[in-house]
């Protein structure tokens, strides 16, 4: 269910009457909003909810087995992180993973599919229940870190232990943010669906316009822009280096767009019900250094790496060579984290490798006081742009086709297909708007007047009612 689309209009429509009349009582609350998030997501398929139950209990289970037997709590953890890894690694990464092993050593490993039909052709099940490939649950990395944070948090103490069930499956499957974050915390959410939300004609109003500033985002921007960048990167050997460096940037945008367009949308969503979810983009590519840019984008993301990855490494409590080492495999590990095929470790490696080099660079006197702004922007967003290329097409051969095809092409080419000039005056427009935003400049006072805010509001419905076309196109980030 997409939340651009009228079948999840037709969802509030049931869902928001009915949790306004049970808000003040806990209990149903919390239930309503169980079956509304399970029937959110069941939406796609409903054997998908097997797998949100399954992790969600036994995170649950393990954490009240922590409080109960404190000699076995690392046991009772022990086994809530295999479980979440463990279903996380088969449905995600184990096709990769036998795909390689097979390839280096030739091994004959069979496929991942084979053992979940062996399971149920032994409990009799029909040829036409078994699978013929292991099925992605959408959005599996969000609700499976949401639910292990929780049990990390318990296991050392920073949180309470949740005891209605009910309301523990709602935290896990909260629709709003549910496949595509904010990954929550424990300690913000939980603490939310435990009273009467309180909601103000203020939570009402900014509910409305993150959403539809995120709906903007999605349609106006990021599905336009995903036309352009779709038809040079389906056939990237019928284009020179102008075509492809152009929809490089413009995959760098529409990345952006769509996937802090669905945070803006959740926000909103939520917001307007009297829910605050953490923010999750702040301009990135406003950023003046690749250490801004990660505190910038996926916010919830990159601070869930750091308190269980960084942190437990060493953080930079050790040596110099230790906190790169440490800086390294968290880099990696979310390279990982995005996708399981080799354009995403390179991806990881890279960023890797790009923040450990300027970091010192970044502290420096140099570089914080003396070197333009506009400067340091421009090199941040030129990286990031450039990495971006193993992210739109992860396949080794491919991302190395696009690169050969950059820098020997030629410039001599058309850019054919044409670059909408709308389009293109759009994304300047953002790019000038958070620029001005987090600037120092008096112009910046001026975006925080109601009337500018109004203003900007009514230029977005004007142009999605008389120029953008519907789109049913789904969210990239629903494939992690």
């Amino acid at each position: 269910m997409l939340f651009h689309t009228w079948v999840f209009l037709v969802f509030c429509l049931i869902v928001f009457p009915v949790y306004l009349l049970v808000r003040k009582n806990n209990r149903l609350m919390n239930l309503w909003f169980m079956i509304a998030s399970y029937t959110f997501y069941g939406w796609w398929n409903p054997w998908y909810l097997l797998l949100l139950f399954g992790t969600s209990a036994i995170d649950y289970w393990m954490v009240l087995l922590m409080e109960r037997k404190q000699s076995t709590r690392k046991l009772w953890l022990i086994i809530s992180l295999v479980s979440n890894f463990g279903f996380l690694a088969y449905f995600k990464y184990s096709g990769f993973i036998t795909e390689n092993l097979n390839a280096a050593f030739s091994l004959g490993l069979p496929d991942p599919a084979v053992y979940p039909n062996a399971m149920l052709s032994f409990f009799g099940a029909p040829d036409d229940w078994l699978f013929s490939q292991v099925i992605l649950p959408i959005g599996i990395s969000f609700h499976t870190f949401q639910s292990m944070s929780y049990t990390i948090d318990a296991y050392f103490g920073t949180i309470k232990t949740e005891r209605s069930f009910i309301r523990f499956l709602t935290f896990v499957s909260f629709f709003p943010q549910l496949v595509a974050g904010p990954i929550e915390r424990a300690s913000n959410l939980l603490p939310q669906l435990q009273g009467a939300p309180i909601i103000t004609r203020q939570c009402i109003a900014d509910g409305l316009s993150l959403f539809l500033v995120g709906f903007f985002k999605k349609v106006a921007l990021a599905d336009y822009l995903a036309k352009y960048v779709d038809q040079v990167y389906g056939t990237p050997g019928q284009f020179q280096a102008p075509a492809l460096i152009l929809a490089t940037v413009a995959f760098g945008w529409q990345i952006y767009f769509d996937f802090s367009g669905y945070t803006d949308m959740a926000r909103g969503i939520a917001e307007m019900m009297g829910f605050r979810l953490m923010l999750n983009f702040n301009n990135p590519y406003t950023a003046t250094g690749l250490g801004d840019f990660w505190a910038r984008w996926h916010i919830s993301l990159s601070t869930w790496f750091k308190d269980y990855v960084y942190f437990p490494l060493g953080g930079n409590r050790g040596a110099l060579w230790e906190t790169y080492r440490n800086m390294f495999i968290t880099m990696v590990i979310s390279g990982i984290w995005h996708g399981a095929d080799w354009g995403f470790i390179i991806w990881g490696v890279l960023h890797a490798v790009g923040r450990c080099a300027t970091r010192d660079l970044e502290l420096s006197y140099f570089y914080k006081e003396r070197l333009p702004r506009i400067v340091k922007q421009m090199a941040v967003f030129t990286f990031v742009t450039f990495t971006w290329i193993f992210f739109r097409v992860p396949k080794w051969e491919d991302s190395c086709l696009v690169i050969r095809r950059i820098f020997v092409s030629g410039w001599d080419g058309p850019l054919d297909p044409k670059f909408p000039l709308l389009l293109a005056a759009l994304v300047l427009a953002v790019w000038i708007y958070q620029l001005v935003y987090t600037s120092e400049s008096p112009l910046r006072q001026v975006l925080e007047w109601n009337s500018v805010k109004v203003a900007l509001s009514v230029c977005m419905i004007l142009y999605l009612l008389v120029i953008a076309q519907s789109s049913t196109k789904q969210f990239i980030y629903f494939q992690f």
